[in-house]
């Protein structure tokens, strides 16, 4: 490194595909070596590094988000420490970047469940399963998990976000009671601009799926099972 990187105080890091840990600090007094070279990590230390550096990444880009829709209402306060939280976090802010109309909903549901990962495939018997939480104002206040069992050909690989508003008190007591499941005719809103302009409460709920990319996911949630605990 080179002496006005010294000055600057610059500390660089990482991990390379060979599970090795790499940093080079500029910052160390001029007798010091500032190139602390290579070294092996065991197999566990390694994973744990990069989870923090992934939820590092993560939180960055979130703040990020945050300061760039700052005159959006942010409804989500997520714990920075908690992974699901970010996740969750993040797939409100591409919710809301897909459709920005859909910022009614935040605002008038009595709460909302976000599961921002949900995985869908097989053939046959397929299915879909996901977690996610349960939001009521700005904060989590309950784990939900859903699973779903499809008879049919299913597209595999399929992953997108699944967001499900509450009309009321009652409806978000439904679901809080656990147990929950989506009637067979159940359907849900593919996100695109515009796309919950005319979109409405049907059962007490609305919902909505974002596959990111500006991709449209054909979700089928009738039959869909959901778990709930209270955090």
């Amino acid at each position: 490194m080179d002496g006005q990187a010294a000055q600057r105080g610059e500390a660089r890091c990482g991990i390379n595909p060979q599970n090795v840990i790499y940093f080079t600090i500029g910052f160390l007094p001029e007798s010091l070596p500032r190139d602390l070279g290579f070294y092996q990590l065991p197999g566990e230390l390694t994973i744990a590094l990069r989870e923090i550096i992934m939820r590092k990444l993560t939180l960055f880009f979130v703040t990020l988000s945050m300061l760039l829709l700052a005159t959006t209402t942010w409804a989500f306060d997520p714990d920075t420490n908690d992974e699901m939280q970010l996740s969750v976090a993040k797939a409100i802010l591409d919710l809301k970047k897909a459709d920005p109309e859909i910022e009614k909903f935040f605002e008038s549901s009595a709460g909302y469940a976000v599961l921002p990962s949900v995985g869908k495939g097989g053939i046959g018997v397929g299915g879909a399963h996901g977690k996610g939480l349960v939001i009521v104002g700005d904060k989590a206040v309950g784990k939900t998990s859903m699973s779903q069992v499809t008879i049919g050909l299913q597209l595999g690989g399929q992953v997108y976000a699944q967001f499900i508003f509450f009309e009321d008190d009652i409806a978000l007591g439904n679901f809080q009671r656990g147990n929950y499941e989506m009637g067979a005719q159940a359907s849900a809103v593919a996100a695109t601009m515009g796309a919950s302009a005319d979109a409405d409460y049907d059962g007490g709920v609305a919902v909505f799926t974002n596959a990111g990319g500006g991709l449209m996911v054909e979700a089928t949630i009738g039959g869909q099972k959901f778990t709930y605990e209270a955090l």
